[in-house]
């Protein structure tokens, strides 16, 4: 247990009025009072629809020994040492790394960037990293590993707020890790949390970036910004990997002082590779890494399909290929081993004679990319089962509507997080963008997420794909009263032994 006083956890900070006694110890950082336990030091965050200074009284009541606020003096409590500052998001980031003794300094630190393929471009990083013999660690939406084992992340954001960072890299540096790759989203790196405040990257990635989180950031100029402080947060002796087709590729290299490097499938790229499919179900995918500037081609196999991965996995190698300085040859070969996160591009097979995909796809970006791809390699139906988050960027769902309703043949509309929206209404934005489907034919308007994944199975016949978007990984789905626990692809293969047993039944 770390345990350190006020006073010194504050050295630095923009700490305007204190009252009570700096020296008392602090043995952690809570931000929910329920959390909260006792030698805390309790952080009241303005929320969007309540303060965290009317919290104080139950943080206190479950062993807070200090808070810090911003604004208004609330109640002074006996034994309670309070500390004022103008933004307490920004001083709870300092404060949480100077409680675990700063290991992001003592850490390699690698940041990717990205709308879509953060995860995955964190995880192939990590594998080709640890292939190699480096002790790595990372942090990523869907799980984490500190250094003594992969975990779940049980935080509903894929940047976590600052304490929970700080605590896992201490954990990655107890444990002996030298890199820790970490997502890093545009909520992540935006002032308004200032959750990696303070963190210098020695690498930072950008995968792509597409339309949202505009809810948050109110425009697309914003977003891109956002993003691009990784590129400006780098160390003096780091350097950036970005995606040199993508049209922003160039905004990214300007956000940086630090060396930029490209990878795509331009041959002029620090990084070249051509690729060949060899279908869906159970493909290969080749790779075809080329240096630039050695001139030497490298042939690796990726064992994952889509166009998107590969991508991903070129900025893996280029990223892992500049910081080890190992030959492109000992890198590429290491692609077979790769492994899809759970949840992209999951595959399940029960027996049947259609294939069934799970993908986390919920941004007008992933469809764009996923879409295309599947339709293409299916030689039947191509059968889509999404919908579009409640209290979240509205202007993404027509887009989403549009492209589904170019690559597939069967549409069913669903819930993924409605949040307090009213559910129908969001499914028939989503609708009202597919204009060449008709409703009860080739468009179905299924709220209940179990009864269209159970709707599309039934339909699906032999060569067809059935695509289920927007949930991947996560464990629950997000509703006005609460939150309903979850499992897309536990429920997918339930409904698929029943499909599978009414089947072998019917054929007896």
């Amino acid at each position: 247990m770390v345990s350190k006083s006020i006073s010194k956890i504050t050295t630095g900070c923009n700490i305007s009025d204190v009252h009570g006694d700096l020296w008392k110890k602090i043995n952690g950082i809570s931000y929910d009072s329920r959390r909260t336990r006792p030698g805390d030091l309790f952080v009241a965050l303005p929320g969007i629809h309540t303060d965290g200074k009317n919290f104080i009284r139950q943080a206190v009541d479950a062993g807070a020994s200090a808070v810090l606020y911003q604004g208004e003096p609330p109640q002074f409590l006996p034994g309670i040492t309070y500390l004022q500052t103008d933004n307490t998001r920004r001083e709870m980031s300092k404060i949480s790394a100077a409680l675990f003794d700063y290991p992001g300094e003592k850490l390699e630190l690698i940041g990717v960037t990205g709308t879509d393929g953060k995860s995955s471009t964190v995880s192939f990083i990590h594998q080709l990293l640890t292939s190699l013999g480096q002790p790595t660690g990372y942090l990523s939406t869907v799980a984490y590993d500190a250094g003594d084992g992969t975990e779940s992340n049980p935080f509903r954001q894929s940047t976590p707020e600052a304490p929970e960072i700080q605590q896992i890299l201490a954990r990655m540096y107890e444990n002996g890790c030298r890199y820790a790759v970490i997502e890093a989203t545009s909520h992540g790196l935006s002032p308004r949390t200032s959750r990696l405040e303070g963190l210098r990257f020695r690498t930072a990635v950008f995968t792509n970036i597409s339309h949202e989180h505009l809810e948050f950031h109110g425009s697309y100029e914003q977003y891109r910004r956002d993003k691009g402080r990784l590129f400006a947060a780098l160390r003096e002796d780091g350097f950036g990997v970005v995606n040199g087709d993508h049209q922003e590729a160039g905004f990214f290299v300007q956000a940086s002082s630090a060396s930029v490097y490209r990878y795509g499938r331009e041959i002029n790229f620090d990084l070249s590779f051509r690729s060949v499919s060899e279908g869906l179900a159970g493909s290969r995918l080749y790779l075809k890494a080329l240096s630039a500037g050695s001139g030497q081609e490298s042939l690796g196999r990726l064992s994952i399909p889509g166009d998107f991965f590969v991508e991903n996995a070129a900025a893996a190698v280029l990223t892992v290929h500049k910081l080890t300085g190992r030959p492109l040859s000992d890198i590429a070969e290491r692609l077979q081993t790769l492994r899809p996160v759970p949840g992209r591009m999951e595959t399940l097979r029960m027996g049947q004679t259609f294939t069934v995909l799970i993908d986390y796809a919920h941004t007008p970006g992933a469809f764009s990319r996923l879409l295309p791809a599947v339709r293409h390699l299916t030689p039947g139906r191509c059968i889509t089962v999404f919908g579009s988050a409640g209290e979240r960027d509205t202007r993404k769902r027509r887009l989403q509507g549009e492209i589904a309703d170019t690559y597939s043949d069967i549409i069913i509309l669903t819930d993924e997080d409605p949040r307090g929206e009213d559910s129908m209404a969001i499914i028939r934005e989503i609708a009202d963008a597919c204009s060449s489907h008709t409703e009860n034919k080739d468009l179905f308007l299924i709220p209940d997420r179990k009864t269209a994944i159970q709707t599309a199975l039934g339909i699906a016949a032999k060569g067809d794909t059935v695509l289920l978007l927007g949930k991947g990984h996560e464990g629950s789905i997000q509703y006005s009263t609460g939150s309903r626990p979850w499992d897309e692809a536990e429920t997918a293969r339930s409904l698929l032994k029943d499909i599978m047993k009414t089947t072998e039944e019917n054929s007896e």
